[in-house]
């Protein structure tokens, strides 16, 4: 099964990193790279990516930085994926975006592989486009509260 890359789940990391501050002004490299544990030269390679993809714009200078271009509720997951790996689907004839059929395929239109990659195509499609870096946000927030409220288990 096809896995997202470092690059995007680092990109991932550092986008909601950067949507906790939307708002408050630009994010220096370093201190994003230095929270989310991200290599830093990698980290300029990520964010320049993602500013060519129309997601974060960057200010130079004294208090420059990286941030959001739109606020965080109306970026999905989805898109950036997409935006750093391409299409979703798990082969290129299951694709809403980049359909292409199999060259070994006698017909598309029944092809069963066919049929079932769509139907995971659109169940991971249907996650990742209704979920938006403030969703990701706030069930982060909600997992340490819940966290923090657990009793301490001490094993003897």
């Amino acid at each position: 099964m096809r896995t997202i890359s470092k690059r995007t789940q680092y990109g991932l990391k550092a986008l909601v990193a950067l949507g906790r501050r939307h708002g408050q002004g630009p994010v220096l490299i370093s201190t994003i790279a230095a929270e989310e544990t991200i290599p830093l030269k990698f980290l300029e390679g990520i964010l320049l990516d993602l500013k060519g993809h129309g997601l974060l714009d960057s200010k130079r200078g004294k208090n420059g930085g990286y941030l959001l271009l739109k606020p965080p509720a109306s970026i999905t997951v989805g898109s950036v994926i997409r935006a750093m790996e391409g299409p979703l689907a798990p082969l290129p004839c299951a694709s809403e975006t980049a359909f292409r059929p199999c060259e070994e395929c006698a017909d598309v239109e029944t092809c069963g592989t066919r049929i079932v990659m769509r139907k995971v195509r659109d169940a991971i499609a249907g996650v990742l486009d209704q979920t938006t870096l403030a969703d990701v946000i706030r069930m982060v927030d909600e997992s340490r509260r819940a966290r923090a409220e657990q009793p301490l288990m001490y094993y003897i």
